[in-house]
């Protein structure tokens, strides 16, 4: 349960609509009318994210922020302010503030941005443990697990960089788990108990990574109606993490090239020079040398990020690391769904292993959670496994694979949903649907994720965030945009 932590001094307006938009019990939110009751709270009991007026009666929010500062820099610290104090927030932002919400609240916008920022709190916070063989009675933080010998490499090579600050680049396939190795990287490195900031390259519209990573400066594009500080400067003394860095324009990376060289970079629209010390990880699933040779990927920004690479295998390749992957997460995902499965029957085990995984962990832990919601007693049966009759040697046409093919019939589906007894049909259903849908969408449009977000009538980050949560994979390069554009 996230836990917030709002700091103003008003009784009414500002605390209901948090309490509105964040509601018990999926949130815990607690109200502190002045700075010292505030900072106090913090000391005993750390939020996951706090909610920091910049007018309160016993001293500014500025002053309240560099005392949360000194406890815990960790904490993602969102302002709340009147217009004419922005300039106040933004400046706090260089500081390592969140960000900051103008008065009267937006609350879409409130949502978004608590949402984004508890996420980023719990990637600070939560261990990302490298293990080699679990211990299942401590099931606390994400595990890095797996005792194959291409997983020994990726244990020795995170054990090489952890103390030096040089950019990283890990590679791997999608759902693989780079961004756990991103923090563990970051977790058992000196800037530990700075900020992390993570930031999806692929999820971001071209016209708007800039600003995101850079910031701009106000009217230096349409809807550009205040300064923003961007993530390089936000995360000064902290570690930025950029994910599906190969999905960024070229333009962008000459910036950011010039950020790991100079360590200095230039507002959108503006004309100071901010300098910055953050250290860089990057993830990628695409081939980066192949992207370089080919004119996709600058080669000067390539040879840059990828002096130290980690390279991630995918889980068919992974031998007898699956058995143990596969008893951790029944007995992690039996205690979060208050499923007693004590075993898994050979014949189940035998039907995971014969799969070639596509989607690779993310993949195994979306089935994995299905099958615990049809379970009944304390073995998981093959019965009670979704279908998984993806051909590994057969990719379906434009290159898109999935979890599932089409299958039996939906009515079929569901009778096997109600003889299973199962808890979730609803959820279950919903997301069978949606393999089908966007993978027959995909199919029609030869891969094309800008034409396939157009039939859906969804956006395209929502769109490649349905991929991934589904377990729906590109098996080759697609054309994200139009033409040709990678």
């Amino acid at each position: 349960m996230p836990r917030l932590l709002l700091i103003d001094d008003d009784l009414d307006i500002v605390p209901n609509q948090i309490r509105h938009v964040f509601p018990a019990p999926e949130y815990d939110v607690g109200h502190a009318t002045t700075g010292d009751e505030g900072v106090e709270r913090v000391r005993h009991e750390p939020p996951d994210v706090i909610l920091l007026d910049l007018r309160l009666p016993d001293q500014s929010g500025l002053e309240v922020f560099r005392r949360i500062r000194t406890i815990d820099a960790r904490i993602p610290v969102v302002f709340i302010t009147v217009a004419r104090s922005a300039d106040d927030a933004i400046e706090m932002m260089k500081q390592g503030a969140y960000d900051y919400l103008l008065k009267p609240l937006d609350l879409k916008r409130l949502e978004s941005v608590v949402d984004d920022a508890v996420r980023i709190a719990r990637l600070m916070s939560v261990p990302a443990r490298v293990v080699d063989t679990p211990d299942d009675d401590d099931l606390s933080g994400d595990s890095i697990l797996g005792s194959c010998p291409a997983m020994q490499e990726v244990y020795k090579a995170i054990g090489r960089v952890v103390a030096y600050n040089m950019p990283v680049l890990i590679c791997g396939e999608s759902g693989t788990g780079k961004e756990l190795v991103a923090r563990a990287i970051y977790q058992h490195s000196e800037r530990s108990g700075s900020s992390f900031l993570a930031l999806n390259c692929a999820a971001i519209p071209e016209e708007l990574l800039e600003s995101e990573l850079f910031g701009h400066e106000r009217g230096a594009f349409t809807g550009a109606d205040r300064r923003r500080v961007g993530k390089f400067e936000q995360c000064n003394g902290g570690t930025l993490f950029l994910d599906e860095i190969g999905d960024m324009p070229l333009t962008t990376q000459a910036k950011v090239l010039r950020v790991l060289q100079e360590q200095e970079f230039v507002r959108v629209g503006g004309s100071e020079t901010i300098r910055t010390d953050a250290r860089l990880i990057a993830a990628t699933h695409r081939d980066l040398k192949q992207w370089s040779d080919e004119g996709k990927f600058r080669p000067d920004l390539y040879h840059r990020i990828g002096v130290y690479a980690i390279d991630l295998p995918p889980l068919r390749e992974r031998g007898d690391d699956l058995p143990l992957l596969v008893r951790h997460y029944v007995h992690r995902f039996g205690r979060e769904l208050k499923r007693d499965v004590v075993e898994v029957a050979p014949a189940a085990m035998d039907r995971l292993r014969e799969y070639s995984w596509p989607g690779n962990i993310r993949e195994l832990q979306n089935v994995l959670r299905q099958a615990l919601l049809r379970t009944r007693g304390q073995t998981l049966l093959p019965k009670f496994l979704p279908e998984l009759s993806q051909d590994p040697d057969r990719p379906s046409a434009g290159g898109v694979a999935t979890t599932a093919g089409r299958g039996p019939d939906l009515e079929s589906f569901i009778r096997r949903g109600l003889a299973a007894g199962t808890g979730g049909l609803h959820e279950e259903t919903r997301r069978w649907v949606e393999r089908i849908l966007f993978r027959m969408v995909l199919e029609h449009t030869q891969g094309n994720q800008r034409q396939a977000a157009h039939i859906l009538g969804i956006a395209r980050q929502t769109l490649r965030e349905k991929l991934r949560d589904l377990g729906v994979t590109i098996q080759r390069p697609v054309d994200l945009g139009e033409g040709n554009k990678g």
